[in-house]
């Protein structure tokens, strides 16, 4: 179990190894889109993730491919349906504002 925050709304949830970070941040009640399904396709869950690293799934080869061509990428991005939490260190992403419904 670690904590999760998210930025702008500062809401934070606690989140089971296991998760994924889309739904994590679905289920805290914040909007982000996922137009694919989860399969990495879309690019629409693009967040920052500013914290937590060490707690979080390794970027896959799909999910690089798919942060290769989304416009807005830095070192911090990730594919909130391609994380799943894997550790106890407290995780920080952020919502971007074009994406997230709220």
């Amino acid at each position: 179990m670690t904590t999760l925050t998210i930025l702008p709304s500062g809401k934070t949830v606690d989140v089971a190894v296991g998760t994924s970070l889309l739904k994590a941040i679905l289920d805290a009640g914040e909007s982000l889109l996922s137009k694919c399904g989860g399969e990495a396709k879309c690019g629409a869950c693009h967040v920052f993730l500013l914290e937590g690293r060490k707690s979080v799934s390794k970027t896959t080869r799909a999910e690089n491919e798919k942060l290769d061509s989304l416009v807005g990428v830095g070192s911090k991005s990730r594919l909130a349906c391609q994380v799943s939490v894997t550790g106890e260190e407290p995780i920080k992403v952020e919502l971007l504002g074009a994406l997230s419904g709220g």
